[in-house]
Formats: C-alpha cells, structure tokens, sequence
C-alpha cells in the first residue's frame, strides 16, 4: 500500500493498556489495505468531529440473490477513496460455529483478495462478517466462496441466518441436538434466507438448555429452548440442609 498512513491520535489511545484494541487490528491490516487504512482515518474524524460519516444502504448484491450484502459508503469519498464503497458481505457460518483453521484461513484469504481484510466473527445475527469491499468484486467474491462451498448468509427484510449453541457437541447440559435442527431449519429455509419477501427481520436461534448460551431470547424472534422431558429428578436426600 502506498498511501500515507493517517495521522490518529484519538484512535491512538484506544490501543493503550493490556486488553485487546480493534484499532491495532485494524492497523494490521492497513499495511497492505487502502480500505482498512482510510477507514482509520474516517474514524478518527468521526472521534474528532463527533459526526458518523458512513452511509447505508443502496442496491447491492449478486445475481440470484436478495440479501448476504449489504451496502454501505462513506460521505466522504474525496477525502477517503478507499471507503467509497465498504459494502459487508455475511457468510452463512455452521452449526455451533464450529470451523477448522484451513476453513477460516480460506475464508480470510479470498477476503484479503477482495476486501479490506476485517472482519466480524461473529455478528449479532450469526453470520461471519466480512467488512469492507467494492460492488465490482461482489460477483467474483460469491464465486469464489461458492465454489468452496460457502454460502451467504442473510440481511435485509428476511428470515436471518439460523444460529445455535454448540448443544451436545461439546456441553453435557444440552437437551437437546441444537446442531442438527439448525442445519435442517436453515436448508428448509433457502429461499426466505437468500430473497427477502418479509416487513422486518426475523430470527431464530436454538439453545440446549435454559442458560441460553446463543442469547436466543435476548436475540430472537423465536426463541428454541432446550428442556427437560417429564418432572426433574430431585435427589432429596443430597439436597437437604
């Protein structure tokens, strides 16, 4: 990358003490991003200016499909060209989150190509975010995720990406197999993931137990609880005073 590096003394003490900063990983990846460098700088006005300069919206996405993008731009694109788009692609993630490290380094490295190189794993909804890149590379970043066998995940006025805890895959205290009703929910559910046709969002989460680990009730439109079949056994004996 050749463009200056932003001068960003605001963000500059974000990255100080011992917990983790988003502005030192956002610096990473300016060092060989145009997009991640000029987002700095827009943050650093916005800190300065105690204004929002990103703008959402507009019609975005790949052919077939009506949601997984998002579009967003900066009102300031003379000043920071490299966010004149910063449109987020959402990557529908697998059941209970669960990934090998060739799959994420095979996620980061198609975005590296195409993108500013950030991400967000995960957003709220459940998706693998994917922050930052142009509407020309749109159709030639689904084809390479696609072609790898991801898929993107939803937005807009749809039926939200499905998500769950890890249930009995690694916790003794799921009653319920979260794993395998997210999966079949989501495939079930294709067309209302991918094509928006609803007023608002609409989500559905799955937990195994009333812990409530994925936060479906605080996040859901329908929330799946996992629960006990017929009365708890309660051992009388151990439990008194």
């Amino acid at each position: 990358m050749s463009k200056k590096k932003h001068e960003t003394p605001m963000l500059d003490e974000l990255k100080k003490g011992p917990w983790p900063s988003f502005v030192k990983e956002i610096e990473k990846a300016a060092v060989k991003s145009e997009t991640a460098n000029d987002t700095l700088g827009q943050v650093e006005k916005s800190y300065r200016t105690r204004r929002g300069y990103w703008k959402h919206g507009g019609i975005v996405g790949v052919l077939g499909y009506g949601g997984g993008v998002i579009g967003r731009y900066t009102s300031l694109p003379e000043e920071f060209p490299g966010v004149k788009f910063f449109h987020t692609v959402r990557i529908n993630q697998p059941s209970g989150w669960f990934y090998t490290s060739k799959a994420l380094r095979e996620i980061c490295d198609i975005w590296d190509k195409y993108g500013s190189g950030l991400t967000n794993i995960h957003g709220s909804t459940g998706d693998l975010v994917l922050l930052g890149t142009n509407t020309e590379s749109l159709e030639a970043i689904f084809a390479e995720y696609s072609s790898r066998g991801w898929d993107l995940g939803g937005s807009g006025s749809a039926m939200r990406t499905p998500s769950c805890c890890l249930g009995p895959a690694r916790c003794e205290w799921s009653n319920i197999n979260t794993l395998e009703i997210n999966y079949q929910l989501t495939q079930e559910f294709q067309d209302e993931l991918h094509r928006p046709s609803f007023a608002y969002k609409f989500k559905i989460k799955f937990s195994g137990c009333a812990c409530d680990c994925v936060a479906a009730i605080a996040r859901a439109d329908i929330s799946v609880i996992g629960t006990w079949k017929g009365p708890i056994l309660i051992d009388q004996d151990a439990v008194k005073w």
